[in-house]
């Protein structure tokens, strides 16, 4: 009897959301002769009456799981379908796409812990991973997807991998949705993983495939709030055009100091300025000027709550969704040129050679002098004159001195390349040019980090001992598993990463300075990025590995991001003395600051980057049968994935497509290889294709080898 009770506790170990009648469970144990099944059944009773095992209706048996494996949480949804559970304990649980039973992104849920593997979980890093059992409290899920018809009924197909099924709608529920109009769907019922979910369309979005839907989408589908409630515009309306006189008064007046913003040619909010000035021994005086949003937006006012529910601006290719209403973020709040505005400034003593010597935080009232876009920058460094030019090419120097001390301390700097579109009347995009990373943005991102730096030094190295709630922006190491990762996927083009010397960013840098200039460069410094742990922000001080600095923090951009604004209302409040009742509410609350804007940041990131594909997609349309120099950028056993070289467009190539051979997947080597031909298809080989097809509703694009087509 003992044997048979472990073999059925096993069993559940292995099914612990599923139940089973004592029949099925012979069957699945091979006891179904009679007199084993009549033991399985006595053993079956004694299980369920000591409360080893759940009795349920219909004479059906189940685990049930100990306290120590049952936990509860919040559920989310990677891109890639499978989940992460956040357990109340902060514990986080690995959650595969096939044990998420009827659970969905946002939703609170019960899981049931497997056994602890002897190594961690080699996907993420995680320890535990387990299975979802119960959905307790279902987000709101409206979800985005295009409506389809088959001869009997209707379902959404969704836009995200994060919603695993098509929404089974009714054809009274429909709303006048038509088939293949894009739609937002509600889930109204989901109880069975074996069956579909059932739901409603709550709103019509226009057809699927239009640039103005599918971008329109984007914000429903990534649920991204684009108009201000009534009463939070009330609110930033309602302040006067001129600061107070008694603001004038507290604070340090430095509008005769040559103030300079430089932004893109397109920016409305500037919400950094700098100023240089010297002092008798020569070191830079850096000023680095941000808009002081704390003046208007005030701690559990309507504004903060709006703003925190948001908690950063989403850049998309045909406009912003910002933060902050345009009354603040445009005009109140932006460094404006010839305009007095409130600011919060961080004056450093810079030396020759890049250390700050001393440094003090101050209110003050700025009058920005000019706005210089990041083009007019580079125009006045390149020809070493221009408007306010000794100012300009005083802070390149300093900016190069930075840089020079920040990579020989360990900086990892990728220098990735962006894209971006210029667009018709219409919006839609005309052509798709690579983003020139110039000295002009260098020289900003050099003054922002070693001011953000320099205020996270100050909280770190304070004299005052007491407990001072703060919010770091940390980067862990990337995990071994990682690191393996990326040194075989480098290899394939001919370059070494070594994983096991003492200096891991020194790696990273040789790398870095290996691929620069090739045909692979993208590629590689993409792969190299996805293989660094994504940085967030934190209650805790852990550092930042990719920057190589042990204290940093966002503090340069309040207009756009809640965190910047979080760190100035707590510096003012440690100037003025907080309370110790305070800081213990504060240290309370900073967690569920740091995780809530981490999450949002991370859903700005996936938002901007679908209305890129968007566009992409959209420009492509109007360039099929047209041909293109590219590289591979990935290789699986049903074709091969392309990146333009000019555009950084990417489609596929389908193994169907390729009729020049008959190809084989050699997956250890990321290559295709003809069978008849010999033909090597390898990751980072330049091709070149023909645009086949776009599909806008899918956001795909297919290639085909331009050799084969002729």
């Amino acid at each position: 009897m003992k044997e048979i009770k472990r073999r059925i506790l096993d069993f559940f170990v292995k099914y612990p959301s599923q139940t089973f009648k004592s029949r099925q469970l012979a069957r699945r144990l091979q006891m179904t002769e009679e007199r084993a099944y009549k033991k399985l059944r006595d053993a079956l009773h004694e299980l369920a009456s000591d409360d080893q095992i759940l009795r349920v209706k219909g004479k059906r048996y189940g685990y049930k799981p100990g306290d120590d494996q049952h936990k509860q949480g919040t559920l989310y949804v990677t891109r890639g379908g499978y989940g992460l559970v956040m357990l109340d304990s902060d514990e986080e649980v690995f959650i595969a796409p096939k044990n998420l039973s009827t659970a969905l992104d946002g939703d609170r849920v019960q899981v049931v812990l497997f056994a602890r593997p002897a190594r961690k979980h080699q996907r993420e890093g995680i320890e535990l991973e387990g299975e979802v059992t119960k959905v307790l409290e279902r987000s709101k899920h409206e979800i985005v997807g295009v409506l389809k018809k088959t001869k009997n009924f209707y379902f959404v197909e969704p836009d995200s991998r994060r919603v695993p099924r098509d929404i089974y709608i009714p054809q009274k529920l429909l709303r006048g949705a038509k088939d293949n109009d894009k739609v937002v769907a509600v889930i109204d019922e989901w109880n069975d993983p074996l069956l579909n979910p059932e739901g409603y369309i709550s709103e019509v979005l226009g057809p699927a495939g239009e640039l103005r839907v599918e971008l329109r989408s984007i914000a429903m589908q990534f649920n991204i709030p684009i108009d201000f409630p009534e009463e939070v515009i009330a609110e930033a309306e309602a302040f006067p055009d001129t600061l107070p006189q008694e603001e004038y008064d507290r604070r340090l007046d430095i509008r005769d100091t040559t103030v300079i913003t430089i932004d893109p040619e397109d920016a409305k909010d500037f919400d950094d300025g700098l100023s240089l000035e010297y002092d008798d021994d020569g070191n830079y005086l850096l000023g680095v000027h941000i808009a002081d949003v704390s003046h208007y937006v005030k701690e559990g006012s309507t504004l903060d709550k709006e703003a925190f529910h948001r908690a950063t601006s989403v850049y998309l290719v045909d406009g912003v969704i910002p933060m902050l209403p345009e009354r603040l973020s445009n005009n109140l709040c932006s460094l404006r040129p010839d305009e007095d505005r409130p600011a919060y400034s961080v004056f450093m003593t810079i030396s020759k050679r890049g250390v700050v010597k001393d440094f003090s935080i101050q209110d003050t009232i700025i009058r920005s002098a000019r706005r210089f876009t990041y083009e007019e920058v580079q125009e006045i460094i390149d020809e070493q004159d221009g408007e306010n030019a000794e100012l300009i090419l005083g802070l390149h120097k300093l900016m190069q001195t930075l840089l020079k001390k920040r990579l020989r301390e360990g900086s990892i700097d990728f220098g990735s390349v962006e894209v971006k579109f210029q667009l018709d009347e219409e919006k839609k995009p005309v052509e798709v040019i690579k983003k020139e990373r110039l000295d002009a943005h260098r020289l900003v991102e050099e003054c922002m980090l070693i001011a953000n730096r320099t205020v996270a030094r100050h909280m770190a190295s304070s004299k005052d001992k007491k407990l001072k709630p703060f919010l770091y922006r940390i980067h862990a190491a990337p995990t071994r598993e990682k690191l393996k990762e990326l040194a075989v996927f480098v290899s394939k083009f001919g370059y070494t990463f070594n994983i096991d010397g003492a200096g891991l960013s020194k790696s990273f840098q040789k790398l870095i300075s290996d691929v620069r200039g090739s045909a692979e460069e993208n590629v590689i410094n993409e792969v190299a990025l996805r293989s660094m742990m994504k940085a967030v922000y934190s209650e805790k001080n852990e550092g930042h590995f990719g920057l190589s600095f042990q204290h940093y923090t966002h503090f340069t951009s309040p207009i756009r991001r809640y965190p910047d604004l979080i760190i100035h209302r707590l510096l003012k409040e440690y100037e003025a003395g907080m309370p110790h009742e305070r800081r213990q509410h504060l240290l309370d609350s900073m967690k569920s600051v740091g995780e809530h804007t981490s999450a949002m940041e991370q859903r700005a990131v996936e938002a901007e980057r679908a209305s890129v594909k968007i566009m992409q997609v959209e420009y492509m349309q109007r360039h099929i049968g047209d041909e293109f120099e590219g590289i591979i950028s990935g290789v699986i056993n049903y074709g091969i994935f392309v990146e333009l070289t000019d555009t950084l467009v990417e489609g596929m190539v389908h193994v169907r497509n390729m009729d020049d051979d008959y190809y084989e997947y050699d997956q250890k080597n990321y290559t295709m290889i003809g069978r008849r031909k010999g033909r090597r298809l390898r990751l980072g080989d330049k091709v070149k294709v023909k645009v086949l097809s776009v599909d806008p509703e899918r956001r795909e694009i297919d290639f085909v080898l331009a050799e084969n087509d002729k």
